[in-house]
């Protein structure tokens, strides 16, 4: 019988989800270097492919693995599991094969501002909008500072959400510099399709309309899922930001907005991507300075 928990080399811990699921914690927050190794690790071992292994998904300070029990041989795949982990967690700080994809975004837009208002009485501040709020709690003096910090620095996706093309990501800046803003006290039935929007320390994308409850910053005029792919943007994945991406968030005016919509409409507008190979240890060494070399491949 194999036991409930197992500690890991260099921190963290695993368990077990049934008899298909194998969860794996590196600790109970998320930092940003753990979530850049978790990235690591993920990739890592989905390239392996492993026998019987189905999934590997990563997540902000864990990620879990889907297998088939039939077909592994359990003791020697939580001994992979912890040689993969030892060498990442303890070892040479990794790099991340990955990309750098541009985002365009019309802050403080009247779409989600029409519908931001509709709630107030579920928000903590029902006198101000949801970008006036985030911008005063993170200590800004108005919304064009909390827009530029928003976009000075690329994002990191940790963690596909609940709806396919949601991805929620953590700006690649030290704790003491994350926007970071409530929810709502309780959820919106209505957002627009593609809104931009912030809660805890995550920024996210709406994909579609729905309900949400985290703080609306603008919009976005490119789509972010196209399930049929049948669009130039998806013809190899059906979304933009899977796992592991890094999102630079620009700021556009209302005229590129409608440009830009536009010529997505028309499937003539191409979201700027860059492939990378992101190294973490780089990252620790100068954060600032690397995000800066990031960003420029995007120029």
């Amino acid at each position: 019988m194999t036991e409930m928990y197992r500690q890991l080399s260099g921190g963290g811990r695993l368990s077990f989800g049934g008899d298909e699921f194998i969860f794996v914690e590196l600790s109970e927050e998320m930092r940003i270097q753990q979530a850049l190794t978790i990235q690591t690790l993920a990739r890592t071992l989905t390239a392996m492919n492993l026998p019987g292994v189905t999934d590997v998904c990563p997540a902000h300070a864990s990620y879990m693995i889907r297998y088939t029990p039939e077909r592994v041989n359990l003791p020697e795949l939580l001994a992979t599991i912890q040689e993969v982990h030892e060498e990442m967690v303890t070892g040479r700080p990794a790099t991340i094969n990955t990309c750098i994809v541009d985002v365009p975004v019309y802050y403080n837009d009247p779409w989600t501002r029409e519908t931001l208002m509709k709630f107030r009485d579920r928000h903590q501040d029902p006198s101000s909008t949801d970008i006036e709020y985030a911008a005063r709690v993170n200590g800004f003096e108005s919304i064009d500072e909390l827009i530029a910090a928003h976009t000075r620095h690329p994002f990191l996706v940790t963690f596909m959400n609940f709806v396919p093309g949601n991805a929620e990501s953590v700006q690649l800046v030290p704790r003491d510099l994350q926007i970071e803003v409530p929810k709502y006290k309780s959820p919106r039935t209505e957002t627009p399709s593609r809104a931009v929007g912030h809660g805890g320390a995550f920024a996210n994308i709406y994909p579609s309309a729905g309900a949400g409850g985290v703080q609306l910053l603008g919009r976005t005029p490119i789509n972010v899922v196209d399930m049929a792919q049948t669009r130039a943007d998806f013809r190899e994945r059906p979304v933009l930001l899977p796992a592991g991406t890094l999102v630079s968030f620009r700021a556009i005016s209302e005229a590129e907005y409608f440009d830009i919509r536009a010529a997505v409409e028309a499937d003539e507008y191409r979201v700027r991507i860059a492939d990378i190979e992101f190294s973490v240890g780089k990252h620790i060494e100068d954060w600032e300075g690397y995000n800066d070399e990031l960003l420029e491949a995007l120029q």
